[in-house]
């Protein structure tokens, strides 16, 4: 090879290599914008923030190395395992948890949401996971009301006679049907009958579920079926600040809860009782 093809192959090289260094600059100029401090102007990089379905991720963090500068992943907290389940709520005032088991059912649910949007109370609904996944418009209102719904099962079963792997089933195929017509995961479950056991304890830690029992029987549960005023004694004698209340709307004929919530709850609201809906426990 001549002296002047060597002269000519080497500004070649060079000239890539100047290239590739200006490539490299560039890199760093992307990875830079997405940073605070400094001055001069920065590359057009949109800020850090929700971005619509479909579209690409900003180029800033694609771009920096895996070892280091990524965003960081929050940590949801982690829920710890209850040997047993909460039973009230106190907070300031005279609060009380109105909850509802078993639906949602079409014959009674409807009517019980009506009463609620009339006085503007939100209640908790603790669904089977039969009965939501074939009434997921029910879920739907529940929602867009702002009512709480939580895991009651998928068949309403004593889980303590159950495996771990049955009771995970029933827990999970649950929640996974909350979740696509409600909108998000349930954050509490309630054991069928208030039958509870280690096992049950742990799965709800695992899959980031508190356990809420109740404090208060309203028994229009007990056969045969009680009246509405026996429902509405029952509720206005046991009232009082904190209480978890246990209702049904579904599990058999309901007809005498709607009519008593109808009566027992303009009476509270009126006594000074305002309706919550359940609170996460600090620790």
């Amino acid at each position: 090879m001549s002296k002047d093809q060597l002269f000519t192959r080497r500004r070649a090289l060079l000239a890539g290599a100047a290239a590739l260094g200006a490539g490299a600059g560039s890199v760093a100029g992307l990875r830079l914008a997405g940073t605070s401090g400094g001055t001069g102007t920065r590359s057009p990089v949109p800020a850090a923030g929700p971005r619509a379905h479909g579209a690409p991720e900003s180029s800033t963090f694609r771009l920096q190395p895996l070892t280091g500068g990524a965003p960081p992943h929050a940590r949801p907290p982690r829920t710890p395992v209850r040997t047993a389940p909460l039973l009230s709520m106190p907070g300031p005032g005279r609060p009380m948890v109105l909850t509802f088991d078993d639906g949602p059912d079409p014959r009674y649910t409807p009517h019980i949401l009506d009463t609620l949007a009339k006085h503007d109370i939100r209640a908790t609904f603790f669904v089977c996971g039969g009965m939501a996944d074939a009434h997921r418009g029910l879920l739907a209102r529940m929602a867009d009301e702002g009512h709480v719904v939580g895991n009651h099962t998928w068949t309403h079963p004593l889980l303590t006679r159950l495996d771990r792997a049955a009771i995970r089933a029933e827990i999970e195929r649950t929640s996974e049907v909350i979740e696509k017509a409600y909108g998000e995961p349930p954050q509490w479950f309630r054991a069928p009958y208030g039958a509870w056991n280690r096992a049950t304890f742990q799965l709800n830690a695992e899959l980031g579920m508190e356990p809420l029992a109740w404090s208060l029987d309203s028994f229009d549960w007990t056969t045969p079926v009680p009246g509405t005023d026996r429902i509405v004694r029952q509720v206005e004698y046991g009232a009082a600040p904190g209480v978890v209340l246990l209702s049904h709307d579904a599990g058999g004929d309901r007809s005498h809860t709607v009519e008593a919530l109808r009566v027992w709850l303009p009476k509270l609201l009126k006594n000074g009782f305002h309706f919550t809906v359940p609170r996460r426990p600090s620790g």
